[in-house]
């Protein structure tokens, strides 16, 4: 007897053992804490779906901050890296393939208010990607950028006090915010929480991986029709857009494949580079960034006000409202870029001067 209870109570502590083994090694490895984050240490996450910047300590978030991410078509790399070089007042070098779309760039821009880079940049383990700061801070939160992250000039300052060279940093295209609660009505039921987001293990960047979805634009109360000026000039040489035989986003290649939306962007671009190159290298360089920034911002302007979803170019309403939107913004940006080259052309002078 003595025998038999000794077997059974070995027999229960076994079996007790396998039943917690069991149910220990049923739990997902984000639900004992999220897996894809570092349990231990400074990591930073960036979120493309939050287009925030997560400053992580021990595995929890300690403070965010807004970034602009890579504007639609450009390929955003997704993944782990890590910093790996910290610049103060730093020269922004354009790359090989932003000097294709625009000769004119300048080889390089030092430090000062127009470069685009700030103050600070953190450089990342991929190749042209770093996270820096800005000269344009109204694009903070937006998809403008050439791939890089921008930071508002206070926060990439705070966050390269913060972060070393060697702090892992994680790009994931998922939402890092907590799930919202509702509260609870009378006489109902509360209702159940929704699960908390995870962070996904992500592989190593794969270059053609971009996000084709475009944030919509703020509802515009009406369409500003924009008074077509006098036929341009015959003598500006039209000159075509370099951007034209790699275009993705649906309205720039409308205006490469329309010869009348080609020919008004082309008009721009030949006034442009007359203008260029009538002045001195130094004004050359200076009067360069400033229309490249202008073309940014057109950029963007044409993105809010004749934005057509991708895909939809196809259905002949979309594509007749998106041409007339198209054609009156850019007989008006010719408008804009003779005002802008009077102005350029008076400081260049002056500076030749001095």
């Amino acid at each position: 007897m003595h025998r038999f209870a000794t077997f059974l109570r070995h027999w229960l502590c076994t079996a007790t053992l396998a039943v917690v083994a069991a149910v220990f090694s049923s739990i997902p490895a984000t639900a004992q804490g999220v897996e894809s984050l570092e349990s231990a240490g400074r990591q930073i996450v960036i979120s493309l779906a939050d287009r925030r910047l997560y400053l992580m300590e021990d595995g929890s978030e300690s403070r965010s901050f807004p970034v602009a991410i890579g504007r639609p078509g450009v390929a955003i790399p997704l993944g782990d890296t890590t910093v790996v070089r910290k610049r103060r007042n730093p020269t922004w070098h354009p790359t090989a393939s932003q000097r294709r779309a625009k000769p004119s760039l300048p080889l390089s821009v030092p430090p000062g208010p127009n470069n685009p880079l700030g103050k600070y940049a953190l450089d990342l383990g991929w190749t042209a990607i770093a996270i820096h700061g800005t000269n344009e801070p109204g694009s903070i939160g937006r998809r403008v950028s050439s791939g890089c992250f921008r930071m508002m000039p206070a926060d990439i300052e705070t966050l390269f006090a913060i972060a070393e060279v060697g702090t892992p940093v994680r790009v994931v295209d998922v939402s890092m915010k907590a799930p919202e609660t509702v509260p609870a009505q009378p006489g109902k039921a509360a209702p159940k929480p929704l699960p908390p987001v995870q962070v996904a293990k992500t592989p190593p960047p794969v270059p053609p991986a971009v996000l084709v979805s475009v944030v919509a634009p703020a509802p515009i109360a009406a369409p500003i029709a924009a008074p077509i000026p006098a036929p341009i000039p015959a003598q500006i040489p039209i000159v075509p857009d370099p951007r034209c035989s790699t275009a993705t986003a649906p309205l720039r290649r409308m205006v490469c494949a329309t010869p009348e939306l080609a020919s008004l962007d082309g008009r721009v671009r030949g006034l442009q580079e007359r203008f260029l190159t009538g002045l001195s290298p130094e004004g050359r360089a200076a009067a360069s960034y400033a229309l490249l920034q202008d073309e940014r911002r057109f950029d963007d302007r044409i993105t809010a006000l004749c934005w057509i979803r991708k895909g939809s170019e196809a259905d002949p309403a979309v594509a007749t409202a998106a041409h007339g939107c198209l054609r009156a913004a850019l007989s008006g940006r010719m408008e804009e870029v003779k005002t802008r080259i009077a102005e350029l052309g008076g400081v260049a002078t002056v500076a030749a001067r001095r």
